[in-house]
């Protein structure tokens, strides 16, 4: 007779213990290496994981959903100063875009897993959910367009025990954001031991230059607790990929010597003085209780370009009529009308620079052009101050006795702030005339969320195989953005207004005082999630979870999983799920006025509320929450040293909210502005908001597989991760423009690969990593995107380039390693042009933005690192 271990005392009595001490109903991932050891060899035997559940720990093989889990080790591998490089490399469904000129989305760069937006994966950091950033993605490459996700590049690598990416809808478990997965952020919890790294590193172009320090130390706290702190220091230089502009270059060849060698910088940006502070504690109480802390400190500032002011017909600064002349203010009209200065010869070229440079030093004294302050045009550099803070708290342990007796708990309490603060130099407030200043603070944003939660399991006996696992528990959240006004001088409306000169900071006008305020939203929350284990081969799995937000109203969602397993090597699993997305208070309230490209000008456009009068003439509306629905089928194998999953999914998202297509305005509509109490909207030529403006299904399959042997005498092992993804729009709102379309559906590769080949000896490893990315959607600032007027679009061809690091063990301290990243400089694909020309130009870029690969080439670094 087999004895089930639900009536095992003993087995029950040591599961309910781990399961405890993990953490289980806070659902924080722990993975460990198991070693077994025999004559002639070690081996992994397997990860063990609980991150999508709330049951005991089990073997990521035998998870009804696919987990991947990138230990910190394997962080460390990789040159990249920058959380999101990091696990991009692993992760094949994971991409990031670096968008050159990206507007606020040059400080915190937006992911994309499965092909979805930055903020449909949910973050976690030792499994409580994360603050987002308070960064919008205004220009976020199309699939990130208004997406406002958590600041991922704040967490250090050395401050990380692993990583768990569930590639699984999960919002059902976890709440809003969860509809592509989960990605959880485990702090290291050692209370012994430490390390210390120092990085030196440069792309093969001489730029880009980083040096990073960064140390981790696990101390005791008493004798029943640890402190484990870490931070990570850095700076990095800027890149360029740059060429001249055609148009720069030909003020150039006519005699302008005040054009910059580089009027416009494709690359990217420069952060200086990144520093970040990880700090995660606990303390045994006794009796099965114990605290926790963590939290952290994250600063950096970061420094970018935007698009170069040509000095002849930059709207609103140089020219209001194309470059045919000069725009010209009048300080004195009582002095008389100003001169006429032309800019074009009889056949309609540009005169030479010292024609009009003469024409301009003749002006009378009442008359003024920035051309005298500019004589080379001017590109206006953007960036901004980053300050991110989080704390939480809680406490877990289990009722010893009374009606509560056996259920485990855990209450915590977190909040989390993320401030960016945004500045403009080498620009001006052409309206203030000659007197504008040069650098603006034009604002900042502020997101402040906090999060209370309570979480129950208790282990239920039920006649199964295994004791039914019962998780239930409530969560309320409070989030918070807050747009602060900039200085004055970014948004003032200048004298010269009515002569035609813009208004604000150029490239990024101030955030004005009617603009700025506090908008909030409540919610709270209700779960259940309920485990069984049916069979000693079948698992099952039911969640439910309600939650009602102050704004839009309540939603429900479900999820169902399982897993049979055939053999005592092969399994079969799947899933079913609901979701949602809430919007975020910022893409509900946030308004802005950013510059754009359209037709080869740079165009003023206003991104509105989408309850403002003019967003609901214009086709906006009170944004509601997206909704999913998703099935997933895999099989897994862990057959001795192999492990292998193949998992197929769909993904349906309707009411997907992006930024709307730019509206062009007419005069009804700028009559309409001014009556609905928008100011100075002479200068706006385009309108968007936030919108439910399309659905989509989304399909693909992950391959993952591994295997540990000895090879050439020493350890090894290879690990190989293929993803197909595949987005179409099914439908769209008549205000989405095709190339939004084209590009949700086209900018990121289809198919994506990795094969990576660890080999250690006693005294040096070596680390290889081959990455495949196929064909995408080859996209270029200005694209048109209309089949009847193509841009610069191309089908771009698959990359491969190759990583390595060897490391080298001068003794049981120190590590010294050198690796390089694209090791044979593999040039991403060079931008095509020869089908179209002026003004549809390279502007100086050479690459494609959408390259998945980047833009920057070959990368090398030496690294030391002390262990204690």
């Amino acid at each position: 007779m087999k004895i089930h271990n639900n009536y095992n005392p003993v087995a029950r009595s040591v599961k309910f213990a781990l399961a405890a001490s993990l953490c289980i109903s806070a659902s924080v991932a722990v993975a460990q290496e198991q070693q077994t050891a025999d004559a002639t060899k070690e081996k992994a035997v397997e990860k063990i994981a609980v991150v999508g559940s709330r049951s005991a720990p089990r073997s990521i093989g035998d998870s009804p959903v696919p987990i991947d889990i990138i230990g910190g080790e394997e962080l460390s591998k990789n040159g990249s100063t920058d959380m999101l490089n990091l696990i991009t490399t692993t992760v094949p469904s994971l991409n990031v875009h670096s968008n050159p000129i990206s507007d606020a989305a040059t400080l915190v760069r937006p992911m994309n897993l499965r092909g979805l937006s930055a903020d449909s994966t949910l973050i976690l950091t030792n499994g409580k959910r994360r603050h987002k950033s308070s960064v919008i993605a205004f220009l976020g490459g199309g699939i990130n367009d208004g997406a406002q996700g958590a600041d991922v590049s704040v967490i250090p690598g050395i401050a990380l025990k692993q990583v768990e990416i569930l590639r699984d809808g999960a919002a059902a478990q976890y709440g809003s954001d969860a509809i592509a997965g989960v990605i959880n952020f485990v702090l290291k919890n050692a209370d012994q031991g430490g390390s210390f790294e120092v990085k030196h590193g440069e792309y093969y172009e001489g730029d880009g230059t980083s040096t990073e320090f960064a140390g981790n130390i696990g101390m005791p706290l008493t004798d029943n607790g640890f402190v484990n702190a870490s931070f990570q220091y850095k700076n990095v230089d800027p890149t360029s990929r740059s060429e001249q502009r055609p148009d720069a270059q030909a003020f150039a060849d006519g005699g302008n010597p005040n054009i910059a060698p580089i009027a416009q910088v494709w690359g990217s940006p420069e952060i200086s003085d990144d520093l970040t502070i990880f700090i995660n504690s606990g303390l045994d109480l006794g009796n099965g209780r114990e605290a926790y802390l963590f939290g952290n400190y994250s600063e950096r500032d970061v420094t970018g370009g935007f698009y170069y002011r040509n000095p002849y017909n930059r709207g609103g600064v140089f020219s209001n009529d194309g470059g045919e002349t000069l725009l010209i203010g009048n300080t004195d009209l009582a002095a008389g009308a100003c001169p006429t200065i032309g800019l074009k010869d009889g056949s309609g070229s540009n005169l030479p620079f010292d024609a009009v440079n003469s024409a301009v030093g003749a002006l009378p004294s009442n008359c003024f052009t920035f051309f005298s302050m500019f004589p080379g045009g001017f590109t206006p550099t953007f960036g901004g101050n980053v300050t991110d803070t989080s704390i939480t708290a809680g406490t877990k342990g289990a009722f010893k006795s009374g009606m509560l007796e056996d259920i485990m708990y855990d209450f915590s309490g977190s909040v989390g702030r993320n401030e960016s603060s945004y500045m403009m130099t080498n620009t001006i407030n052409a309206s203030l005339g000659l007197d504008s200043p040069t650098e603006f603070n034009p604002g900042k944003y502020i997101q402040l969320e906090k999060n209370f939660t309570a979480d129950f399991v208790k282990f239920v006996p039920a006649g199964l195989y295994e004791d039914l696992t019962v998780a239930f528990g409530a969560q309320w959240t409070e989030e918070t953005f807050e747009v602060v006004a900039g200085d004055s001088a970014s948004f003032e409306v200048g004298q010269f207004v009515d002569q035609g000169f813009s208004i604000g900071s150029n490239g990024f006008p101030g955030f004005k005082p009617e603009d700025a305020g506090v908008s909030s939203r409540r919610n709270y929350a209700f779960y259940t999630d309920i485990e069984a284990e049916m069979t000693e081969a079948l698992l099952m799995g039911f969640a439910l979870r309600f939650e009602d937000y102050d704004t839009f109203g309540s939603t429900l969602n479900y999820k169902l999983t399982a897993q049979y397993r055939l053999t005592d090597d092969w399994a079969v699993r799947g899933s079913h799920s609901t979701g949602f997305r809430a919007p975020t208070v910022g893409q509900a309230n946030v308004s802005n006025v950013q510059t754009n490209l359209e037709s080869g000008l740079l165009v003023d456009s206003a991104l509105l509320p989408p309850t403002n009068p003019v967003s609901i003439e214009l086709g906006g509306s009170e944004l509601q929450p997206e909704e999913s629905t998703s099935f997933a089928a895999g099989v897994v194998y862990s057959g001795g040293d192999i492990f292998m999953t193949l998992d197929y999914y769909r993904i349906d998202v309707d009411d997907r909210i992006s930024q709307s297509s730019k509206i062009n305005l007419t005069d009804a509509n700028r009559e309409a502005l001014k009556a609905a109490g928008v100011k100075n909207v002479d200068s706006i030529q385009q309108v968007s908001f936030f919108t439910n403006d399309f659905d989509t299904k989304t399909q693909g399959i992950d391959f993952v597989a591994s295997y540990s042997t000895y090879l050439l005498e020493g350890r090894s092992s290879f690990n190989f991760a293929y993803n197909w993804n595949d987005t179409s729009v099914k439908s769209a709102t008549a205000i989405t423009g095709l190339d939004k379309v084209s590009r949700l559906e086209n900018d990121l590769p289809n198919h994506r690969a990795t094969l990576t080949w660890n080999q250690s000896y006693d005294d040096w490893s070596v680390f290889v990593r081959t990455n495949y990315f196929g064909e995408y959607q080859g996209v270029h600032v200005d694209w048109v995107g209309t089949p009847s007027e193509p841009g610069t679009e191309v089908n771009a061809k698959a990359k491969v380039t190759f990583d390595a690091e060897f490391s080298y063990f001068i003794n049981d301290e120190f590590v010294v390693s050198l690796g390089a990243q694209n090791i044979f400089d593999t040039k991403p694909e060079r931008l095509n042009l020869s089908a179209v020309g002026e003004p549809n130009n390279a502007f100086g870029g050479k690459y494609y933005e959408t390259s998945p690969m980047g833009i920057n080439g070959g990368y090398y670094y030496l690294k030391g690192t002390y262990k204690f």
